[in-house]
């Protein structure tokens, strides 16, 4: 019985020996499965992390070639001229899948007063929207009063498509302008001052080859001066447009040019202007570029024709035109141009001559020698103003004993002009222009004018 109660006495003794002893080891049990599971968590995190850091890498790689595409894009749309395009990619849906449209021109305004000594150039005629010598009156009443007109035919636009064709540099361009008269019987200055168009150039260039309507090869129109007025010095320019084929290699540049001849009759005023030509003008131009300029040396060859019922005449043409541009210094240049020869009229201040005259049976057409050219000097006084003045003037070696003393003998004029641009592509300008046209009879007329325009480029 005594060992009985000491066994029980005894049990709780061994039951806390032995918890004493088990406790640590299950202890020491926990806690590594604590530890074990709390590693498996670190590494999840530190996967997770590392899943996280990729994708973000992975956002900024994207990011940066998204970028760099983009510079790529805009390097590539941006020409060489630093300029914008009107459109990144093509819009010519029936063209060369590689083709670039664009568009430009500008509107000008013109207004004049207009005194001549010698009579009244015709209401609506060209010699009252701009210096024609040609339409200079000779031998008429003067009138007391001068002479306003306004206008703005002499706006422009153009279109061109550029490209390449197979290897091949291609253009295509069209230019028009308002001078083509009124579109209709509202087409006056009374009611609508309505204008038709007028085609200026049309043509396609492929590599160095140009087929259809431009600038005479025989006109140097980097020469021409800043002129307020459409030309300036009108009687000492050579100023053509006509169809053409063109071939140009470097500096050089040789044309087949539509020949037309404008012969006066025998003994009188009156001209006609003949297409009965069997071989075109050809031309010839070499031009030479620097800092300092350029410069510019152009031969023309040509027949002269005349056909009618009862009449079937001949002859030949040819003429000389050196031109140029000499940069005096940033703010001053020289611009000229002396032209001469022999049945080149038509070439010569909008036909102010004729190619030649016939004679009396009509058989034979006496080619007219002429030498014309303007010289002009270019100033700018600052960024938004320049000022120009420009000598001109164009002498004819008429036969009078086929062309009689009504003809032009020579045509001279003076002009002076200031151009303010109180921001970039808008000009404000005013011209004085003094004009005069004598006769093979010594009778002449003058003229004075004081022309201003607003023109605004796009």
């Amino acid at each position: 019985m005594q060992t009985l109660t000491t066994r029980a006495r005894r049990a709780p003794l061994a039951m806390a020996l032995f918890v004493a002893m088990v406790a640590p080891g299950l202890a020491f049990a926990q806690t590594a499965k604590e530890r074990e599971l709390e590693a498996r968590i670190a590494q999840l995190e530190a996967q997770v992390q590392a899943l996280i850091g990729a994708q973000q890498q992975q956002q900024a790689t994207l990011a940066q070639t998204q970028t760099t595409l983009d510079q790529v894009r805009v390097a590539q749309a941006a020409p060489a001229d630093g300029k914008p395009k009107i459109q990144s990619s093509p819009i010519l849906s029936a063209g060369n899948p590689d083709g670039r449209f664009s568009y430009g021109g500008f509107i000008k305004v013109d207004a004049m007063v207009t005194d001549t000594s010698d009579g009244e150039i015709a209401d609506g005629s060209a010699g009252r929207l701009f210096y024609l010598p040609g339409a200079i009156p000779v031998g008429g009443v003067d009138e007391s009063s001068a002479d306003i007109d306004t206008h703005a035919q002499f706006s422009r636009f153009w279109f061109a498509a550029d490209g390449e064709v197979q290897g091949h540099k291609t253009r295509a361009y069209l230019e028009f302008d308002l001078f083509g008269g009124g579109s209709s019987n509202l087409g006056n200055q009374a009611s609508t001052n309505t204008h038709a168009l007028t085609l200026r150039q049309a043509y396609v260039s492929w590599d160095k080859w140009l087929a259809g309507q431009t600038w005479s090869n025989f006109q140097d129109v980097a020469a021409l001066p800043d002129a307020v007025d459409f030309v300036g010095p009108t009687e000492g320019t050579t100023f053509v447009r006509q169809a053409q084929l063109r071939y140009t290699s470097g500096p050089f540049s040789v044309a087949l040019e539509n020949p037309q001849t404008v012969v006066g009759s025998y003994r009188s005023t009156t001209r006609t202007t003949s297409d009965d030509g069997t071989l075109p003008d050809v031309s010839a131009r070499y031009t030479n570029k620097g800092d300092w300029g350029h410069f510019s040396v152009a031969g023309l060859a040509r027949q002269l024709r005349h056909e009618t019922a009862t009449t079937d005449a001949s002859g030949t043409g040819f003429g000389v035109s050196v031109s140029g541009k000499y940069n005096l210094s940033k703010t001053d240049d020289i611009r000229y141009m002396l032209t001469g020869g022999s049945g080149i009229g038509r070439y010569v201040g909008f036909a102010l001559g004729a190619d030649g005259t016939l004679d009396a049976t009509g058989e034979d057409i006496d080619a007219t020698g002429v030498l014309a050219g303007f010289v002009a000097w270019r100033h700018v006084f600052d960024p938004k103003l320049r000022g120009n003045l420009m000598v001109s003037r164009a002498q004819f070696d008429n036969d009078t004993d086929w062309t009689g003393f009504g003809v032009t003998r020579s045509a001279q004029s003076i002009h002076a002009n200031l151009i303010y641009s109180p921001f970039p592509k808008l000009d404000v300008g005013a011209e004085l222009i003094f004009g005069n046209r004598e006769l093979e009879s010594g009778a002449d007329g003058d003229l004075r004018r004081l022309h201003t325009s607003v023109k605004y480029s796009f």
